[in-house]
This record gives C-alpha cells, sequence and structure tokens, in this order.
C-alpha cells in the first residue's frame, strides 16, 4: 500500500522539512517533523504539535515557523523520548484545525505514542487554529498551551473533557489585546464552577498567565505580541505543559 505521506528531503535543526500528509478527507497538510534518533517504535513516546502564528504558515515558505519560533526546540529540554510536529497550514480557522485533528490522528495510528502524554502549543493565529482543535477533539491532548491569541473554539466541548489548558498573553497585546483570554478564562472557568469542581481542582485545570510590560522589556522585547515568542523560553511556561 502507497503511503499517504510525501517525505521531506532536507533538514533544519533536526526537524525533517517539507513533508505533506496526502490526507484523504482533508487535503494536502504540509509539516515540519523531529523524531529523536532514539525512536524505533518498541516504545511509546510523547507527542507535541507547536502551530505557528501567522508568518509561519505555509504560503510563507518551507520552515518559516521554524526559522520565526523556538517552541520545537525548547521542547525538546523537557523530555528527549518526545517526537515534534511542526504544521505548516493555510489559514488559522476551521480548515486547518481540521488538518491539525487528520495529521495527529495520523501519528497516533502511525507511530507508537504515549496517549497519556499528547501536547500541543497555538502562538498567535496558530493558537486561534488550535483553540477551535480544542473544541472539536480535546480528549485527544493531554495539555494545551495557548499563547498570544483569542479562544475561537467551543468551550463547553473543552470543559467537558477537563482538558489542562494554560492561557498566556501580554496585557496589552498589540493584536489582541488581553481581554479576549481573559473572558475565555472567565467563561471556562464558569463553566467548571458549574460542574461542581472545587477551586483547587480548577486550578490544577485551568491558568491564566497574563504578562505586563516588564516581563518583556526585561527580555528585551518592545512588543508584547511579538513577544509571546518568549513564552517558549519560559521554563514555568513550558514546565507546566509538559508536566501534565
Amino acid at each position: 500500500m502507497e503511503s499517504p505521506v510525501q517525505a521531506g528531503t532536507e533538514k533544519y535543526r533536526k526537524f525533517l522539512i517539507d513533508n505533506v500528509f496526502h490526507s484523504e478527507t482533508e487535503g494536502d497538510i504540509h509539516y515540519n517533523v523531529y523524531i529523536p534518533k532514539s525512536y524505533d517504535g518498541s516504545k511509546p513516546y510523547a507527542l507535541y504539535f507547536t502551530l505557528p502564528g501567522y508568518e509561519g504558515l505555509y504560503f510563507q515558505g518551507v520552515a518559516s515557523n521554524l526559522y520565526a519560533e523556538e517552541f520545537g526546540f525548547e521542547a525538546q529540554k523537557y523530555n528527549k523520548k518526545m517526537i515534534i510536529v511542526a504544521p505548516q497550514l493555510s489559514d488559522w480557522g476551521e480548515t486547518s484545525a481540521d488538518q491539525t485533528i487528520a495529521l495527529l490522528e495520523y501519528f497516533l495510528e502511525q507511530y507508537n505514542i504515549d496517549k497519556t502524554k499528547v501536547y500541543a502549543n497555538g502562538y498567535s493565529g496558530g493558537g486561534e487554529t488550535m483553540s477551535i482543535v480544542m473544541g472539536k477533539r480535546p480528549e485527544l491532548f493531554t495539555a494545551y498551551l495557548h499563547c498570544s491569541s483569542q479562544w475561537d473554539g467551543d468551550l463547553k466541548v473543552l470543559a467537558e473533557s477537563r482538558t489542562p489548558v494554560y492561557l498566556a498573553v501580554g496585557q496589552d497585546d498589540e493584536y489582541y489585546g488581553s481581554e479576549p483570554t481573559q473572558e475565555a478564562y472567565d467563561t471556562l472557568h464558569e463553566l467548571y464552577v458549574q460542574q461542581g469542581l472545587s477551586e483547587k481542582k480548577i486550578e490544577k485545570l485551568l491558568v491564566l498567565d497574563i504578562k505586563d510590560d516588564r516581563y518583556f522589556t526585561e527580555r528585551g522585547m518592545s512588543n508584547q505580541h511579538g513577544g509571546g515568542g518568549l513564552f517558549a523560553l519560559d521554563e514555568k511556561i513550558m514546565g507546566w505543559l509538559f508536566g501534565q
């Protein structure tokens, strides 16, 4: 049987770039992937999906997401037995959300994955996409990190799954502001209250982290939206994700 994947031929910082998954239902899905040399299929590995902002979409150029963001590289420091997938999609809406789900399902089927260790992050437009994914199939994930974005997905579906979510944004994010993130937190928090969860339990499922201007300026960033890329370097934030 012919493989549904057209593998790339070049590498960038240990990622095999410009692979294409030919999905029967969602069309061609471009992605870059890091598979540790130690992976041979005999033991289950963790899986991490990282979705980029607008600058990393496929029409911006092959591997532009890897050139622009550090999430996929920093993640390697937290788990040496983890496959990392960096999709390059075409938009930040329903089409890309469905393609993300299709690609994730492919990896879950074709690789020996520890399904208790399936992580994701979405930055900016990628956060919009991943929020839609989390409103469709949150049960596929162990935890999700939402960076410098807004929430477009169905929070009721997410609340039913109780998948842990960390919401990080600059207080005065130049693109989104922090209000949409605050609103998503408040809505999800109320849904958990309605489920009868204690505040202690909610705190384990839901984290709101709004960074003030000082957080960015101390790290050499003059703007807060672009500064969301700094979250990849923040051990507290990334440690939370991979500690779930």
